[in-house]
């Protein structure tokens, strides 16, 4: 659907859940009531009719903007199959990557070994996934919703799991912007509940800050890497002196 499209939607569902004809709209326009519907089926709209149409509904044009958008549903999770194809070509997980880091295409092609063809024709498979929409421009439009996230165990987990995670930890995390916290201890269920709580609360703020950070200038942002984990555990050389009870 075309941003045209939706917004001709929003403002038709808007008429209906008011009550409002297209006579309503021609009369507050001061035009015919066929001019209006010519308009609606067309969607060719200036910004001072929008403007009119939207003052007749109670909204300004931003708002008519957002409410538009808001009706795009948007990705949450892939699929199994979307996520194998991910990991299948490590230039279109790279470029993915780079999408959801809110990357134009200028940038991924200045910075990696990728011709512009070859990111176009791999923003495309993006595209037919729904990850993104490419726009007139080559501009790219993330169509995940904040709390994105991959498939617990999936390909994409299993594969930053086998080629990220040992990457990633090997390192002192010395640096002034850097730190590798690790604690243990035991908790009552109430208390773990409560843990997983402000761990989604930390994940929520970092979606957030990323979100900010995205009309920063490229070279004002760094790729920046938080690893949480819990769960029930102990060392296992722990576990290998523990005595044997009897049912």
């Amino acid at each position: 659907m075309s941003q045209t499209t939706q917004l001709v939607e929003t403002l038709k569902r808007q008429l209906r859940a008011r009550r409002l004809t297209y006579r309503d709209v021609a009369q507050a326009l001061r035009v015919s009531e066929p001019s209006v519907k010519r308009l609606f089926s067309k969607g060719r709209f200036t910004l001072d009719r929008l403007e009119e149409i939207g003052a007749l509904l109670g909204f300004t044009l931003a708002e008519l903007v957002q409410e538009a958008a808001a009706t795009v549903p948007q990705l949450r999770i892939l699929t199994q199959a979307q996520e194998a194809q991910l990991v299948s070509n490590e230039r279109l997980l790279l470029v993915s990557v780079c999408a959801l880091n809110h990357w134009s295409l200028d940038d991924i092609v200045a910075t990696y070994t990728v011709t512009r063809a070859e990111c176009l024709k791999l923003l495309l498979s993006l595209d037919r996934m729904g990850l993104i929409a490419l726009l007139p421009g080559d501009r790219i439009r993330l169509l995940v919703a904040r709390d994105f996230d991959w498939i617990p165990g999936g390909p994409i987990r299993q594969y930053f799991k086998a080629r990220g995670l040992g990457d990633f930890l090997e390192d002192s995390f010395g640096g002034v912007s850097e730190s590798l916290e690790f604690t243990q201890g035991m908790l009552t269920e109430a208390a773990r509940a409560e843990l997983s709580v402000e761990l989604r609360r930390l994940r929520s703020k970092f979606a957030a800050l990323h979100d900010e950070s995205a009309s920063a200038p490229l070279t004002h942002r760094r790729g920046t890497g938080l690893l949480i984990g819990t769960r029930e555990w102990e060392p296992r050389m722990f576990a290998e002196l523990r005595r044997e009870f009897a049912d």
